[in-house]
């Protein structure tokens, strides 16, 4: 049951129950970066961003190596289900995408840099699948924590969006919300691939760089 590919959100009321706590440990230090795994305290002056945008291995993978950014996280977010299991998640009956947790210094790197990053290393046009990686946990997704990301995320997503439809590869259909809760993900997910530097990448993308002029 938890293998089935879903392509269509369900209605709350269906989704699955989940538990009240996380049931799980996860380890203290980031395996790539020299801070915490789990940053409910962020340093002063840093912000908090969040992303779905297919398998988040490689996501996450993506986002550790930016200058600016401190630490990186990988969960579950957008759904009812809370603190979901890994499993649960793939049988689309929590509604959740699997999610980015990024927390960067925006004097070096900004909210918008790490959206022009966003739209370049996925696809945004497929609604719930990447590449074939097929399922509502793979759908694009753009979660804000202020007033002041929500504005650059809608404005950088017409942007390109603009130029997509420009080249004639399809609507947007990334989600763009409050950033919802997020639940991490099991320990051996973490850095998934700086532990594991052979395993997969899904890295579907449109091959269209950010306008330079946005």
């Amino acid at each position: 049951m938890f293998l089935t590919r879903k392509a269509q959100l369900v209605a709350p009321e269906e989704t699955l129950v989940g538990r009240s706590e996380r049931n799980f440990p996860l380890s203290e230090k980031h395996k790539v970066l020299d801070a915490p795994l789990v940053t409910d305290e962020v340093p002063e002056g840093f912000e908090v961003a969040f992303f779905g945008l297919g398998c988040f291995w490689g996501a996450e993978e993506i986002y550790w190596q930016l200058p600016g950014v401190w630490s990186t996280s990988v969960g579950y977010a957008g759904g009812t289900t809370p603190h979901p299991s890994y499993d649960e998640v793939c049988s689309g009956r929590t509604n959740h995408t699997e999610a980015v947790r990024i927390v960067f210094d925006p004097s070096k790197v900004s909210f918008a840099d790490l959206v022009k990053t966003f739209f370049e290393v996925h696809d945004p046009t497929q609604g719930f699948r990447q590449g074939n990686d097929v399922g509502t946990q793979y759908r694009s997704a753009i979660y804000f924590t202020s007033p002041e990301q929500e504005q650059v995320a809608r404005d950088l997503t017409k942007v390109y969006g603009d130029e997509l439809k420009r080249r004639r590869l399809g609507d947007i259909t990334t989600e763009i919300r409050q950033a919802p809760t997020y639940y991490y993900a099991e320990d051996h997910h973490q850095q998934y691939l700086a532990k594991n530097p052979f395993g997969y990448r899904c890295h579907a993308n449109t091959g269209v760089k950010f306008p330079a002029t946005a």
